[in-house]
């Protein structure tokens, strides 16, 4: 009898204790785990632009590049400018038509930006002046000596043009000159002729004097006969009154 009584308050002294450890399970609570942290932001782009001040420009000329950057740590231009700051402006002389690229750099990648400048050849040169014939150099550069009434000698005024018909005659030594001896319609014929004479003479010899060669030179008096002008008073004298120059032939 006491042996299964014994056998029943063991099983009764279990059961408690299975309660028991079910009862105090029940009311303990485990805390939630902290959820993970949020993932950090991607880093920014960065961002770039490029303009020519001239994007149309002749050989020789020049045109400005100028940029901004943001989010960037370093950028460059090519070709030929470089490393440059996150923003300014450079001046550029392209030989021929180029297009410009900056690149950004930063912890959010490359960004490209790009100018073009077009490179025009420059207009061709204006056409050479039509050279003058030596006639045409002849008639520009060589001037008449005049002198005083009834006089053959060589006056200031005659002296200085003389002076520049011999430069003339210096630089073209493969001319040759007649010199004109003329006169005023005063006078007679056979007078005027002798001083015609006389006053392309006299030119010769002064011309000769600065160094113009002999052989180069002739005279011809026409005395009063082939007038340059043709009115009868002392300002158409003055130009009838003359040495003049012929080009020979």
């Amino acid at each position: 009898m006491r042996i299964r009584n014994s056998g029943k308050a063991t099983w009764l002294a279990a059961l408690v204790m299975l309660l028991a450890f079910s009862g105090c399970s029940h009311h303990v609570t485990q805390a939630p785990a902290p959820p993970p942290p949020a993932p950090a932001p991607p880093p920014a782009m960065p961002t770039v632009t490029l303009q020519a001040s001239s994007t149309m420009i002749q050989q020789g000329g020049s045109s400005t590049l100028t940029w901004s950057s943001t989010n960037a740590t370093a950028l460059t231009i090519a070709p030929s400018v470089g490393t440059v700051a996150p923003e300014g402006t450079t001046s550029v002389s392209p030989a021929e038509s180029t297009t410009y690229t900056i690149t950004a750099t930063g912890p959010g990648g490359n960004t490209d930006a790009s100018a073009r400048i077009t490179v025009s050849a420059p207009p061709p040169p204006p056409p050479p002046a039509p050279s003058m014939t030596i006639d045409e150099m002849f008639a520009s550069e060589v001037q008449d000596a005049y002198f005083d009434l009834d006089s053959a000698d060589i006056r200031a005024d005659a002296r200085t043009a003389l002076a520049k018909t011999a430069d003339f005659v210096k630089e073209h030594p493969e001319i040759k000159v007649v010199i004109e001896g003329h006169c005023d319609e005063r006078g007679s014929t056979e007078y005027n002729l002798a001083l015609g004479d006389r006053r392309a003479s006299a030119v010769k010899n002064f011309l000769a004097s600065l160094g113009i060669p002999a052989d180069q030179m002739t005279t011809v008096s026409y005395g009063k006969e082939r007038p340059f002008c043709t009115d009868h008073d002392e300002t158409c004298w003055q130009q009838n009154r003359r040495g003049h120059f012929v080009l020979a032939k």
